[in-house]
């Protein structure tokens, strides 16, 4: 069993340490908080050993009936890999950490590349994070964009891509966030962090990007053109949707046209916390002039690299062969079937 510590266990880290706890191959040995907290009970409640970061704040922990296995330090010793999934600034600090115990360790989007060196996706890259000691995954819209991106340059070839995202104002529990009544241009000048971060895993894409934040929790939407190097029609790119295993393809017959009625549908769905780790392809967006193809996808913020900081575990432990092999392991420990 890949024994692994999630350094943070909030909006991304506590569904990773679900997304582990899941797999057969997979063991959570700890997770980290910095204070008492709704999810510090929660992680007593899953059975996840709770270390903290700075051990002179157990009383605090303790104090709201909070169990407290140790500090951090303590965790990173019982780990063969920890996930970083603390807020972006911070794991960039733990590094040293992780490096005087020799432990292998993943950061998310959130860091600079510079941090491992190494960007991730799990279906563009996999094979070269193996064995790796540091890893980045890269961010939820940078994920859903180079899995599209990676799937129309493998068949048609992608000579260059124009990208519009359109990002949520903030996760649902952060309540201190906004904006509330704006759309905020982040940031002003083009292009956005995306397409340099795209390039990160598929350097030979010409890409430019721009965003903007509205004020809505629920999921990020793109708005997608790519060249493609030879012709495509219609059909070819729906079937290669449909046989991607993160690729989803939300149907005109659903009548969905928002984020909002996705996460109603992820919910009625049954999805654990109405999670969409695929990304969600609108049907009938997908078209064509000449050989540029357009499309609008939604990206789940919260869910999307979860699943990937699985793969990344999985390439670094050398505990699969391929990427083929640890997506299908992953969906399947999961119950998740692309929509």
């Amino acid at each position: 069993m890949i024994k692994v510590a999630i350094n943070g266990f909030g909006t991304i880290g506590k569904r990773v340490a679900d997304a582990v706890a899941a797999q057969p191959d997979m063991e959570v040995v700890g997770v980290s908080k910095t204070r008492p907290s709704a999810e510090a009970y929660i992680a007593n409640q899953r059975g996840y050993p709770l270390y903290i970061a700075e051990i002179n704040k157990r009383k605090a922990f303790e104090d709201a009936d909070i169990e407290v296995a140790g500090d951090v330090t303590e965790m990173i010793k019982h780990a063969d890999i920890v996930v970083d999934a603390t807020p972006g600034g911070v794991g960039v600090k733990n590094k040293k950490l992780y490096e005087l115990y020799g432990v292998k360790a993943i950061w998310q989007g959130g860091e600079d590349h510079e941090i491992a060196g190494f960007s991730f996706c799990s279906s563009c890259n996999y094979a070269e994070a193996k064995n790796r000691q540091f890893v980045r995954v890269v961010s939820c819209n940078t994920t859903g964009l180079c899995r599209i991106i990676q799937a129309m340059d493998e068949k048609f070839g992608v000579e260059r891509v124009r990208a519009t995202m359109v990002r949520r104002g903030s996760d649902p529990g952060e309540v201190k966030k906004g904006p509330v009544d704006a759309i905020v241009l982040n940031p002003v000048e083009i292009p956005s962090h995306h397409g340099p971060d795209v390039q990160t895993v598929l350097p030979q894409i010409d890409i430019t990007t721009m965003a903007m934040i509205v004020p809505t929790t629920f999921m990020h939407m793109h708005a997608v053109q790519m060249d493609l190097g030879s012709d495509a029609t219609r059909e070819e790119v729906i079937e290669i949707i449909e046989k991607h295993p993160r690729l989803g393809l939300v149907r005109k017959g659903t009548g969905i046209t928002s984020t909002a009625e996705l996460k109603e549908f992820a919910q009625d769905m049954g999805r654990r916390r109405a999670d969409l780790y695929e990304n969600c392809i609108f049907a009938e967006s997908i078209g064509f002039v000449g050989r540029e193809l357009f499309l609008f996808q939604a990206i789940h913020q919260e869910a999307d690299v979860v699943v990937e900081n699985v793969d990344a575990i999985r390439a670094m432990m050398n505990g699969a062969d391929d990427a083929a092999t640890s997506i299908a392991m992953t969906n399947r420990a999961l119950g998740f079937t692309a929509i």
